[in-house]
């Protein structure tokens, strides 16, 4: 009798086995691959530029809506303007239109939180808020009176749709009108970055400080400092710079330009702007065209107590003179200016100090950090409360001048 014969590929069960792992496989990378599956055409997003935060107050426009069924609970603690490309305007100008619209339209919403008030400007616009794209948060000063910066940046750390590159802006006035323009052509928020690369005013400018700058500058416990910018008429200024406590991250006071540029000399931050000192004799002034600065900041420890010396050096060139009697490449002037120069620097630095110690009761300029780096172990001891030894601790300042050239004018 015949065995039946059956006909079995060598390892054919390991081929069925591997194709059904490598279908499985390949479904599975098809659901990876589909990652955007939920998202949305640039057109069907409102592109948010800005963000301004002022202190809450209703405008006439929500007080209507509220009338007509559109309050929900909630305490109108702020209000937030939000910056949104204007699409029409967007849209005319590639149609070869006449472009009179602005590229801009803000929107102005009341409440407590700010989840909540970003989903009640999505029922008031046929695009939601999208912060992908956002370049500048301006917070009103009065807020942080009564708020914390941790309180006002909470939601905007935590939302991973906004980047942490976002510049954070302070102002005196309102934050809104930081965000007009009385021209047609530019973004606000566009205009508000820009301004940090003037650098040849770079002492009247912070270094710009970005979210992702921030928490740290809140969790170390000593006060800093914020660009202030302001905003009348369609105008926007930078001006000074807004100084925040350290213990509590509130409103701690308010530095002037001149404030500020004096401040930097300290820092040893910055180039551009000038000095002006007068001749002992003749009164005459002449102005130094600051071209560097490097500042030095030693702590020194001695039998106990902390003391600081403060180098500053500065070279640029004579870019003024009122005494046409005297001859600008002689040597012996050239050192005249030099050193007034240096005592009117060195009043500058001094006068600052005197107001941070007296009036802000705050360390502005950095030298606690000074100490952390040296001396970390006695860091540890005053960091609690560094500004309290900072007012007691004394500050000693050694100025120089260095004149690189005197221009093209002077007295044969």
């Amino acid at each position: 009798m015949d065995t039946p014969f059956h006909f079995r590929p060598e390892g054919g069960g390991n081929i069925i086995s591997t194709s059904i792992k490598n279908s499985f496989l390949f479904m599975t990378m098809l659901l990876f691959l589909t990652g955007c599956w939920s998202s949305h055409d640039i057109e069907e997003l409102g592109l948010t530029f800005a963000i301004g935060l002022d202190k809450g107050k209703e405008t006439a426009l929500e007080k209507k809506f509220d009338k007509m069924g559109g309050d929900y609970p909630k305490k109108d603690r702020l209000t937030i303007t939000y910056q949104y490309v204007n699409q029409q305007a967007a849209g005319a100008k590639s149609d070869g239109g006449s472009g009179d619209q602005k590229p801009y339209i803000n929107i102005v919403e009341t409440g407590d939180s700010f989840q909540q008030i970003g989903a009640e400007v999505a029922l008031r616009r046929d695009r939601p808020v999208f912060s992908s794209h956002l370049k500048v948060i301006v917070i009103a000063a009065g807020l942080l009176q009564t708020y914390s910066m941790k309180e006002l940046l909470d939601q905007s750390l935590r939302d991973n749709e906004i980047r942490p590159s976002t510049l954070v802006l302070i102002t005196r006035g309102r934050a809104r009108d930081t965000l007009e323009l009385k021209e047609t052509g530019e973004m606000p928020a566009f205009r508000l970055r820009k301004i940090v690369e003037n650098d040849f005013e770079a002492r009247k400018i912070l270094p710009p400080v970005t979210l992702a700058k921030l928490p740290g500058m809140m969790r170390a416990g000593t006060s800093y400092l914020l660009q202030n910018v302001v905003g009348a008429n369609g105008e926007i200024k930078y001006a000074g710079a807004v100084a925040i406590s350290g213990k509590t991250n509130k409103l701690l006071g308010f530095l002037d330009e001149e404030d500020l540029g004096q401040l930097m000399w300290i820092k040893g931050k910055g180039i551009g702007g000038s000095v002006k000192s007068r001749d002992p004799q003749t009164k005459k002034l002449t102005a130094f065209a600051v071209e560097s600065i490097n500042s030095e900041i030693k702590p020194i420890v001695k039998r106990g107590r902390l003391s600081f010396q403060v180098n500053i050096k500065s070279e640029g060139r004579l870019a003024e003179n009122w005494n046409t009697q005297e001859v600008a490449f002689n040597q012996a002037f050239l050192k005249k200016v030099e050193k007034t120069t240096a005592q009117s620097v060195k009043h500058k630095v001094e006068q600052i100090t005197e107001k941070m110690k007296k009036e802000y009761k705050a360390d502005l300029a950095g030298f606690g950090n000074e100490v952390r780096i040296k001396y970390p172990y006695l860091w540890d001891k005053l960091k609690k409360n560094w500004d309290q030894t900072f007012i007691e601790t004394p500050i000693h300042y050694h100025v120089n001048i260095t004149l690189k050239e005197y221009g093209s004018q002077g007295k044969l």
